[in-house]
């Protein structure tokens, strides 16, 4: 079959757009530093917060998960695939995020889907964020519900789409830390929202877990919520080091789920040492609570380096720093700039972001160093858009 035109032109739209996205190729693990083309970086671009995702511990969990389960699950959950790691994970997720019950989904975008199609049909409506993770979106257009949209963190336009609602059942679906912002959704008040008006409150604690709270048990923590309404989705690929999901909450809607989420019914289970990874990451934050208030100190850090150096960053305090450059030429070029400098720092352009926003997107690790940090603004404030 020959080439498609319609796909050639779209690439090449792209193209001119500067908007074709390219991978790279990393030839190290994650980590506070990276590999890239035979170059040593400094990696502010991972999702790694806390420094697990290459931790002795979490490799070592998995080398005796292999040993003892093999690689992989081999059916879904419901047929064959739920082994003993696996249950152990869930019952080790619930107590760490002190919610009754939880369950293993194969990834956050798998678990959002799998939640909101389970709790939610044509006779339903979803309030969600306007820019709230693209999982959350797909899965409020999937379960076929009414879907109302409402300016972001505007509680008052989700007070009165709630108010002006006729549905049967209703469910908020927020990010609760916002993975292209890095601010923090006022959860409290939309709980009082959800028992207001008898509504699900699904929050996605994807960059929270391991970030926010005393202890790093996430968004939850940090706000003191707990509530029967609240359905809580954390990924275990970010902070947690590894890779997969955890939805937990009220145990009637954890067995629902069990009973009705497609994409947990209908997937293969995750590999057992998926769910031995989780376990060990979730004592190692237990065991070693420095390395959240570490990652804590980073982001102080950068934050006051760059206001010292005149960057105007967005107004985050969770290990997600944005900066906005605006034309996503331009932050493709800074970002390859500071690539010749020795970090590694992405551009995020449309349509992740909206048009004449796109910006780098700055992450930070607990295992940084604190001139690392330093560094980095400098360079920055030397790149001005």
């Amino acid at each position: 079959m020959a080439g498609d035109p319609r796909l050639a032109g779209g690439l090449a739209a792209l193209e001119r757009a500067g908007s074709r996205r390219q991978r790279r190729v990393l030839d190290s693990p994650q980590g506070p530093h990276a590999t890239v083309d035979g170059r040593a970086l400094a990696n502010f671009s991972s999702n790694d917060y806390l420094g697990l995702a290459n931790h002795p511990r979490l490799r070592a969990a998995a080398h005796a998960a292999i040993d003892a389960y093999g690689v992989g699950a081999g059916a879904s959950p419901l047929v064959s695939g739920h082994l003993r790691a696996h249950e152990e994970a869930e019952r080790r997720f619930a107590r760490f995020s002190n919610l009754p019950r939880a369950l293993l989904f194969a990834s956050g975008y798998a678990a959002n889907l799998g939640v909101i199609a389970a709790l939610c049909d044509r006779h339903a409506e979803v309030f969600g964020d306007k820019v709230n993770h693209a999982c959350l979106h797909d899965g409020a257009l999937l379960s076929r519900a009414t879907y109302t949209r409402y300016p972001h963190l505007d509680m008052e336009g989700l007070a009165r789409a709630l108010a002006a609602s006729s549905a049967e059942v209703k469910l908020i679906a927020t990010d609760a830390v916002f993975s292209m912002d890095g601010d923090i959704a006022p959860l409290p008040e939309m709980l009082r929202l959800a028992e207001a008006h008898d509504a699900w409150l699904l929050v996605d604690d994807a960059h929270g877990v391991g970030v926010l709270g005393a202890t790093g048990r996430g968004s939850l923590e940090h706000f003191g919520l707990a509530s029967p309404r609240i359905v809580y989705m954390a990924t275990l690929g970010k902070a947690l080091g590894g890779y997969g999901a955890f939805v937990a909450g009220a145990p009637e809607v954890i067995e629902w789920l069990v009973q009705r989420a497609r994409t947990l019914i209908y997937s293969t289970a995750l590999p057992p040492m998926a769910a031995a990874v989780a376990v060990a990451a979730m004592d190692v934050i237990d065991e070693e609570p420095q390395r959240v208030a570490r990652l804590g100190e980073r982001i102080a850090e950068f934050r006051g380096a760059a206001a010292a150096a005149g960057l105007d960053l967005l107004p985050s305090r969770t290990a997600i720093q944005p900066l906005v450059v605006g034309d996503a030429e331009e932050a493709v070029s800074v970002s390859s700039r500071l690539a010749e400098q020795g970090f590694l720092v992405p551009a995020i352009r449309p349509p992740t972001v909206p048009e004449g926003t796109a910006r780098l997107r700055i992450s930070l690790c607990a295992d940084h160093a604190s001139a690392e940090v330093a560094a980095l603004a400098a360079a920055l404030a030397g790149h001005p858009a």
